[in-house]
């Protein structure tokens, strides 16, 4: 056929050539990514024994972990004292990277979309089968205490009929913004300031990191 195209045959030493091309190019650019990542995520702990502050929760964290019971957590505190960095870490602990996209999801109740698509999100996580028999899966709910009443009632039900499926972790920063029915179903973890003394060594450490 006239209108065919020449084909290359690839030597094997190009084929390698190729491949590791391709793999130098994926690395240079996940580098990058991680440069450009703010120091909040760049340096967020991946475990719990990373953790500079919260002792106490992140020894009772790990016990709920190696017991393979996980309750359904409340964490509570004023912003930027470790609730999200906290359960990040436990996901991490619990599940694989490859994992973690079916079994766990993470949601802030005060979505612009509405509360409607919120609920129907997690009602969709939470009924679906898990992937791992012998795991729970994990839904994190950030900014729960800005649920109205009705819509954490909503959740209660849902907590209550999926909970052999899925273990909730609800974040907030008021106690008081969440239903006692919600309370009581929850093992509650608060949250205090970080001291001084650990967050400047983190921060100096960071530093040298940095260069």
């Amino acid at each position: 056929d006239g209108h065919s195209l020449p084909f290359h045959k690839f030597t094997m030493d190009e084929l390698s050539n190729s491949i590791q091309n391709f793999s130098n190019i994926s690395l240079s650019s996940k580098t990058d990514q991680q440069k450009n990542l703010p120091w909040s995520e760049k340096y967020r702990p991946r475990s719990l024994d990373e953790f500079e502050s919260h002792v106490f929760i992140s020894s009772c964290l790990t016990k709920l972990i190696q017991s393979n019971n996980m309750p359904h957590l409340l964490f509570y505190g004023p912003p930027g004292t470790g609730k999200t960095s906290a359960i990040l870490a436990v996901s991490n602990m619990l599940y694989e990277p490859a994992q973690r996209g079916s079994m766990v999801l993470e949601m802030n109740a005060s979505d612009d979309r509405g509360i409607n698509t919120v609920r129907n999100e997690i009602l969709s996580f939470a009924s679906s089968r898990a992937l791992l028999d012998s795991k729970h899966k994990l839904l994190i709910l950030d900014e729960a205490d800005s649920m109205t009443n009705e819509a954490q009632n909503a959740l209660r039900r849902i907590i209550e009929k999926y909970t052999t499926n899925v273990r909730f972790c609800l974040i907030c920063n008021y106690l008081s913004g969440i239903i006692p029915a919600i309370h009581s179903r929850c093992m509650r973890f608060r949250f205090f300031p970080l001291a001084d003394t650990p967050m400047r060594n983190r921060l100096t450490n960071i530093m040298h990191l940095e260069g």
